[in-house]
């Protein structure tokens, strides 16, 4: 097992609450995180059809099992269960007894929210980060083949070929994590939504064009997104909402936490098949945007992220907010250094500048370009960053 850079976060918030809550995809190393992290804890999967029915049948009885705590995998399984815990800790907590962890969002932080509120710290462990995956033995080799593997640990751990990994990983979602989440009962029309998805990863979210194309009502379709965001598959990217006296766009991005997934979506099985797909551009902003997120949560910061559009064309990928002031994010997969990947974020920057002496105005952004070379430049324009450094974007 490698290092995640989650793990800082999660030791220290067992050492201050009584529980410690791990969301994230199916196969994001959820559970290998918190075993490895907490190996004295008894450990059981609600997974487990026998293991589930005593917990739901007997719940008392079931953590009766655990007085020193335990290692609860899959606890969205069996959400009655939480009240029920709620109970134990508040008689006895002592922090880090109790390990949770679910491959669902919503549905588990509904049951949190309602039974463990102050008892316990909520993280997402989200697909590697590209710095995680420079830990393993082998990792990819350049952009594209990056860009195809995406982050999900098993793929790197065991050296697997990432389109047949992804293609089962895919099949096992809508056959059963879908399931679990929403009664969907026509699981080809869902499959097709989840593919006109992937078209639209770094694009403008359209619930009627989406609505339309899948051949489903726009509340449909709604209800839809919700799952995949639930079972943390795609998120939505706010649009800036800032005191720039512009017209601003108001729909959100769509965006894909796992490149890889994406690319399996659209049939690209292999990194020359990418290097000219019409959506590379777009895959590569996603994986962008989805490694600064990955990033920032890891260091608990889940918030001050979006895009900025405005309707006379101005546009930049990323908005990071911060006390200092914010920061511009542009991501450009093509591979020469150019004054020309600065043109968008530049644009963008004069909307930020203070005008006629208003000091109300948001303070001048800094500019990064987040690009697909290999050379760090320090430019009077902004920084470029080359793509295996992302994660200086996030904070610097």
């Amino acid at each position: 097992m490698i290092q995640r850079d989650l793990a800082p976060e999660v030791i220290r918030a067992a050492a201050e609450m009584p529980a410690v809550t791990v969301t994230g995809p199916r196969q994001s190393g959820k559970t290998t995180l918190c075993r490895a992290l907490f190996p004295e804890h008894a450990y059981r999967t609600l997974e487990a059809p026998d293991h589930r029915a005593f917990a739901s049948d007997d719940p008392r009885a079931f953590l009766a099992q655990f007085p020193d705590g335990a290692v609860l995998d899959e606890v969205q399984r069996v959400p009655a269960l939480l009240s029920y815990l709620q109970g134990i800790i508040d008689a006895d907590p002592a922090p880090g007894r109790w390990i949770l962890t679910g491959s669902q969002n919503l549905a588990l932080l509904d049951s949190v929210s309602q039974s463990l509120a102050g008892r316990t710290e909520v993280f997402h462990l989200l697909p590697l980060t590209w710095e995680e995956i420079t830990r393993f033995d082998r990792c990819p080799a350049d952009l594209d083949e990056a860009l195809l593997s995406g982050g999900y640990p098993r793929i790197f751990d065991r050296d697997l070929k990432p389109s047949r990994w992804l293609r089962s990983y895919a099949a096992t979602y809508l056959e059963r994590d879908v399931r679990s989440i929403s009664n969907i009962g026509d699981l080809v029309a869902f499959q097709r939504f989840l593919e006109l998805c992937a078209g639209r990863t770094g694009q403008l979210l359209n619930y009627s064009s989406l609505a339309d194309d899948c051949g489903i009502s726009q509340p449909t379709a709604r209800a839809w997104l919700s799952v995949l965001e639930t079972s943390f598959i795609t998120f939505r990217l706010p649009a800036f909402h800032g005191n720039l006296r512009k017209r601003l766009v108001k729909m959100p991005k769509l965006h894909f936490y796992d490149s890889g997934l994406v690319c399996w979506l659209l049939g690209i099985r292999e990194p020359a098949q990418l290097r000219s797909h019409p959506l590379r551009g777009a895959i590569f902003e996603s994986w962008v945007v989805s490694e600064i997120v990955k990033h920032r949560g890891n260091r608990g910061e889940t918030r001050g992220l979006s895009f900025y559009r405005d309707r006379s064309g101005a546009e930049v990928d990323l908005v990071i907010e911060r006390p200092g002031g914010p920061t511009l994010v542009e991501a450009k997969a093509a591979q020469t250094p150019s004054s020309t990947l600065f043109r968008r974020a530049l644009r963008v920057r004069g909307h930020f500048s203070p005008k006629n002496g208003d000091d109300s105005a948001t303070p001048t952004p800094d500019v990064v370009v987040v690009y697909g070379g290999d050379a760090f430049q320090a430019r009077s324009s902004g920084r470029l960053i080359p793509w295996r450094r992302v994660e200086e974007a996030a904070f610097s």
